[in-house]
């Protein structure tokens, strides 16, 4: 079959005889695939070859390689996990497609869509953050009669070693008057507090104020510091009762007259509430929102470091790991590679069993760094967060991590590995994508870019149209 043809629906004949045949003929076939803009696609795709799937924006291509390909392959890996763990992954759609046979198991390497975790980090990814803990935990140069610390003590993502004040984040987010009131002309019931809701509960809890006895009709800079503290920032939440829709006398005469309220209402102070919505709420919304009454600062007890104490006391090449992580990728590589051969020490003179564990660390953790080098991010750093990343570079960085996996016989499935690249650059990529072909896999791309296609195994030419 040429590449970019499409075969008619086939007669299906006996299924295992086929299954068998696609094995051993080295092909993966698809038939009848009809995923989104897919018309009865039928085609044989080669395994342990770069396969490239072009086309035109709306072709298919990506509905053919992930939406098809891969899509089955993931439904066929969870058939054989429990229906809890399964709950787990992200599902992708069953496929549309009346068969595929010869297929391996597949790993998705796409351009990330969504928002990552800002605790997601570029060593996180890549797992050489868990190397340099490695690292400092068993070679590091601690203080005179410092315990030894465990790997997790050096990850500001664990109790063991994430900064007590902070917890880890590096920044200190706090709340401060001239945000919460940007306006101190206004009244309480004018909304002088910005940062309580606008909705119902912004009313209810000015409501609450007028039966705490506060005057909610006095411009905000008028009133005593004590109260403008007190509704801002105490961590007090009184519940009392509420007359909705009274005025202050009227409030007042219905407490005297104990009468039965609307309902009972507990108070918020307004810092409280901002901060206790960032940290809780699930709506994207809401978060912006709060967090414009929010200022950052870095954390004064690690000076922005994330880890603990006793952590940031332990040092390798001069450095505690914070630091390390900081620095750019081509400068780690350059500062670290000397310990391999031995031409530079770090306090191991004395401890051959230590200069040991620091060569075959170091060993690994250069293997890793070089092939990050090639794919040109060079200029990453270890604690650069992911969703700062280009979707490009996020691509890269895991496929960096596939090349050292020593994975075989699976099918790689790549969306435009080739984005965000410099010319220069795209041939260390063809260099990365070689190595995993030649350690006995297959490897299925959607690419647009012509340097790419040109080293293509076989092209799978989608189109001519979008929808054809």
């Amino acid at each position: 079959m040429q590449p970019g043809f499409y075969l008619s629906m086939f007669e299906k004949a006996d299924r295992s005889e086929e299954l068998t045949s696609a094995m051993a003929d080295g092909f993966v076939r698809v038939r009848g695939a009809r995923e989104h803009n897919l018309r009865n696609v039928s085609l044989d795709i080669p395994r342990n070859e770069l396969v490239v799937f072009t086309g035109v924006s709306g072709s298919g291509k990506s509905s053919l390689a992930f939406g098809t390909l891969y899509a089955e392959a993931q439904r066929r890996y969870l058939e054989s996990v429990s229906p809890y763990a399964r709950r787990l992954f992200h599902q992708m759609q069953v496929p549309d497609v009346d068969a595929v046979e010869g297929l391996p198991p597949a790993v998705a390497l796409q351009q990330q869509r969504g928002s990552p975790t800002t605790r997601s980090s570029v060593g996180s990814v890549t797992t050489l953050s868990n190397l340099l803990r490695i690292l400092y935990s068993r070679a590091g140069t601690y203080l005179r009669g410092q315990a030894l610390l465990y790997a997790e003590s050096f990850s500001p993502n664990t109790p063991e070693g994430a900064c007590p004040n902070c917890h880890g984040i590096g920044r200190i987010h706090q709340v401060v008057e001239r945000s919460l009131v940007p306006d101190d002309t206004l009244t309480i019931r004018e909304r002088a507090i910005a940062a309580w809701p606008s909705a119902w509960q912004g009313q209810n809890l000015r409501d609450i104020l007028v039966t705490l006895g506060y005057d909610v009709d006095r411009p905000w800079r008028e009133l005593s510091k004590k109260d403008r503290d007190w509704i801002l920032f105490t961590d007090e939440q009184p519940t009392v009762p509420v007359y909705a829709g009274y005025t202050p006398a009227e409030t007042r005469k219905a407490l005297k007259r104990k009468e039965e309220p609307s309902y009972m209402g507990t108070f918020t102070g307004a810092r409280r509430y901002v901060l206790q919505t960032y940290a809780t709420t699930q709506s994207v919304m809401m978060k912006r929102r709060v967090a414009q009454f929010l200022s950052s600062d870095d954390c004064p007890v690690c000076d922005g470091k994330r880890l603990k104490a006793e952590a940031l006391s332990v040092k390798f090449a001069g450095m505690d790991i914070a630091e390390m992580s900081r620095l750019p990728l081509a400068k780690l590589d350059e500062l670290i590679k000397p310990y391999i051969d031995g031409s530079k020490k770090d306090g191991t003179d004395d401890h051959p069993e230590k200069a040991l564990v620091v060569q075959r660390i170091v060993e690994d953790l250069v293997g890793r760094l070089e092939v990050l080098l090639e794919l040109g991010l060079g200029y990453l750093t270890l604690e650069r967060t992911t969703p700062t990343l280009s979707p490009g570079e996020l691509q890269r960085l895991r496929l960096a991590t596939q090349v050292r996996s020593n994975l075989f016989g699976v099918v790689y499935v790549l969306d435009e590995p080739s984005a965000g690249l410099h010319p220069a650059d795209i041939e260390a990529l063809l260099r990365a994508l070689g190595r995993l072909k030649a350690s006995g896999n297959s490897l299925f791309v959607v690419e647009h870019e012509l340097d790419v296609v040109r080293e293509a195994d076989w092209i799978v030419d989608v189109g001519p149209a979008a929808g054809d």
